[in-house]
């Protein structure tokens, strides 16, 4: 009987530990979707540039897909810790790496755009 608390125990822990991670990169992309309006409303009034306009709406689009996706995931994190029983075994564990590689995916996606918007504004500069 102790070994099976220890197990469910440790199954819970694990899963509270997904938790933990996913609230991380849920906070990280609201921040995201804050950061791309600004450089949105930058973009309208200073570059003035289509393309860029349109990398920031696939960004968003991306950025809000992602999210949708973590809040369905943690809905079902969250109901395994209440009710489930399956086991926290290397198939879970795949699946919250798929989640984190679409997360550092993403993140990745967004420091490159930045790099290149910060490139476009240098033009800006005063001198």
């Amino acid at each position: 009987m102790v070994g099976l608390n220890k197990i469910e125990s440790h199954r819970r822990l694990c899963l509270k530990k997904d938790l933990i991670e996913l609230s991380y990169w849920h906070n990280t992309l609201e921040a995201f979707n804050i950061e791309l309006d600004y450089l949105s409303i930058i973009e309208k009034q200073l570059l003035k540039n289509v393309s860029v306009s349109n990398i920031i709406t696939a960004l968003r689009r991306k950025n809000v897909m992602l999210m949708a996706s973590l809040c369905k995931y943690e809905q079902e994190l969250l109901q395994e810790i209440e009710y489930g029983k399956t086991e926290y075994d290397l198939n879970r564990l795949k699946v919250h790496g798929q989640k984190q590689d679409s997360y550092i995916s993403l993140v990745k996606d967004f420091s490159l755009f930045k790099n290149q918007y910060y490139t476009l504004l240098k033009k800006f500069r005063s001198n």
